[in-house]
């Protein structure tokens, strides 16, 4: 194995002037150092979008919801919140009605998802810390406020430091909806607004956030409620609390936790990884014909040194084993060099954010990215294979040299 090594490293190295097959083996190592860098950064870059993107959904959305198989509301009873609230790690249940209304602010107006919540909406920890105008609050006392994404106060060109001016809600009175024309055909509710969230663009372009009884009052529910938030206790896991409750509640509720609610875009996200990934491996591919044209052209320039080794007693295995190390010179220096580029790259990104997203509006200044090591493992596993397949038939003409033609 020594000996292999060593006649391998020969070849790798040049002794002397650079020649073609030197360059092109250079050219080959940079293109496949070049192609492991951007997987390496292009795993780690969708990881962080994937952390970003679950950490601004778990900003507005609870840990686990409960919401009925069919229909649009179910029958919110005691005996139905006894069964929740008596499940061990379940620590805060909120009850939540939420439906399409119009809303006008002064001469603006706009389509949006009313969302109304009980008192203890501040008790899920979430949204308070997002708010980026006026306060987090919902009532003072007996009066009542709404909580606007970023995008519908825009849109309607609320201020929310103008006491005077009210958000009206609108939804149609469906005892009274045949006449569209009659002043009672819509309930109509005030509500000033008190503060501003800005988490995420679908959230902010639609939602706005008010007290239970406001939705109650505007769409005229009693015990109806849309869905729960429920927040788990620390210390428990919500995949427990998740089952306990699907077998607790049976098959007329849906009980989803927080990837599950938005499902079709995490696997987008996923597919989107994969589709990318796979992109630059047949790149890699491509660039590996570097390798074996370098390899093929090794074996023409070596032929008479392969047929001494030949006349000292060397077997075909060994010849080829020669040319097999050699190819795995270059695809472990390119695959070595790529990893720590990347490797570099991203730590780079994480503490200096070197590369930046450039709007004001944004939530975070540079991209995110997240190193995984299984994903580094993976990319060097490929690299090293996909070259490895490249050094094969150069490494197997090697071994069929004869030693007749060139002694």
């Amino acid at each position: 194995m020594k000996a292999i090594l060593l006649i391998a490293g020969k070849y790798f190295v040049p002794s002397g002037k650079l020649n073609m097959i030197h360059v092109i083996s250079l050219l080959s190592i940079s293109v496949v150092a070049v192609v492991t860098m951007a997987l390496v950064v292009g795993m780690a870059f969708f990881n962080g979008m994937d952390d970003l993107i679950r950490s601004l959904f778990n900003s507005f959305d609870p840990q686990i919801k409960v919401q009925p198989v069919k229909g649009k509301t179910f029958l919110y009873t005691q005996q139905l919140y006894h069964k929740i609230s008596h499940t061990p790690g379940v620590a805060c249940i909120t009850d939540v009605i939420e439906d399409n209304c119009v809303v006008m602010y002064a001469n603006q107006s706009d389509v949006v998802k009313i969302k109304g919540v009980s008192d203890n909406f501040v008790q899920q920890g979430r949204i308070d810390t997002f708010v980026v105008e006026g306060g987090f609050k919902l009532k003072e006392g007996e009066k009542k406020y709404a909580l606007l994404g970023r995008g519908v106060a825009s849109k309607l060109s609320v201020n929310v430091k103008n006491p005077f001016t009210p958000l009206t809600f609108y939804y149609p009175n469906k005892a009274k909806l045949q006449n569209l024309g009659s002043s009672n055909a819509f309930n109509v509710v005030n509500v000033q607004p008190g503060g501003v969230f800005a988490i995420e663009k679908q959230y902010d372009d639609h939602y706005v956030i008010v007290p239970l009884a406001i939705t109650q009052s505007l769409m005229n529910y009693s015990n109806q409620r849309s869905y729960l938030e429920i927040k788990v206790k620390e210390g428990y896991d919500i995949e427990e609390i998740k089952a306990q409750l699907a077998e607790t509640l049976g098959v007329d509720f849906n009980i989803l936790n927080s990837e599950q609610q938005h499902e079709s875009l995490i696997r987008a996200m996923h597919i989107e990884k994969i589709i990318v990934n796979l992109m630059l491996t047949f790149v890699l591919a491509i660039s590996s014909v570097g390798i074996f044209f370098c390899l093929s052209m090794l074996v023409i320039q070596k032929r008479n040194n392969i047929a001494v080794l030949f006349s000292f007693g060397s077997t075909r295995t060994f010849i080829r084993n020669v040319f097999l190390a050699e190819g795995a010179f270059i695809s472990f220096t390119g695959a070595f060099i790529g990893i720590s580029l990347g490797i570099l790259l991203c730590y780079l990104q994480q503490a200096y954010g070197l590369v930046t997203i450039g709007t004001e509006t944004s939530l975070v200044d540079a991209y995110p990215v997240r190193l995984k090591w299984s994903d580094v493992s993976i990319t060097f596993l490929a690299v090293v294979l996909i070259t490895f397949l490249a050094s094969i038939r150069p490494a197997l003409a090697a071994s069929r040299v004869q030693i007749k033609e060139y002694l």
